[in-house]
């Protein structure tokens, strides 16, 4: 064989060769490829179930909003609510000495009865703020506490000891043991246990 003949046989050969080797690769690209449409067929459907799955997770999702929003209306309605009927019981104790008053102002008796029934109206007040456990902040002669107590100012008395109230301007009252509002007050100043 010549020299050009074997060149030739080999190019022959090395391309059936080599056509050869493409088939056996081809195999297994369009085997993959098969595989890969067959991924598809199945990522398709798991992605239609994860869409699904996400449509009922988003659907849920608003429900449990709407029914925070609606449990948080509701809330805050049922507190309008209890406030409401709180004051309104408060306001019903409070009517009756409401009506006494009107009744002391239409009075035409003297100045003397006019005082006592102010002063029977004023205790029917004092009950009904007890039945309700508001209390008055004991003031007078009581040592000077600036937690219920509000000083006005100092008066000189030899007869308290020093930072004691001397002089209640305005009762203070406590709901149980809550501060309400402090007693408006005049605290003694007593030179004598100043100096000492």
């Amino acid at each position: 064989m010549s020299e050009q003949e074997s060149e030739l046989t080999l190019s022959e050969e090395a391309a059936a060769a080599l056509s050869a080797e493409e088939g056996v690769l081809e195999m297994p690209v369009r085997a993959e490829q098969d595989q890969a449409g067959a991924e598809d067929a199945v990522s398709r459907a798991e992605f239609e179930q994860v869409k699904a799955e996400r449509d009922q997770l988003l659907d849920r999702v608003a429900r449990l909003q709407a029914e925070f929003e609606n449990a948080r209306k509701r809330s805050e309605r049922e507190k309008v609510e209890y406030r409401d009927y709180a004051t309104g019981a408060v306001i019903e104790q409070f009517l009756p000495v409401l009506d006494n008053f009107t009744l002391a102002l239409k009075s035409s008796g003297t100045a003397e009865q006019l005082r006592s029934g102010v002063e029977l109206i004023v205790k029917q007040m004092e009950d009904v703020l007890r039945q309700m456990q508001v209390t008055a902040v004991p003031a007078e002669g009581a040592e000077f506490d600036p937690r219920h107590h509000e000083a006005l100012g100092t008066v000189e008395r030899h007869d308290l000891p020093d930072q004691h109230v001397a002089e209640e301007i305005r009762r203070g009252y406590k709901l149980r043991e809550r501060l309400l509002r402090p007693a408006l007050v005049r605290v003694a100043s007593n030179p004598k246990q100043t100096n000492e």
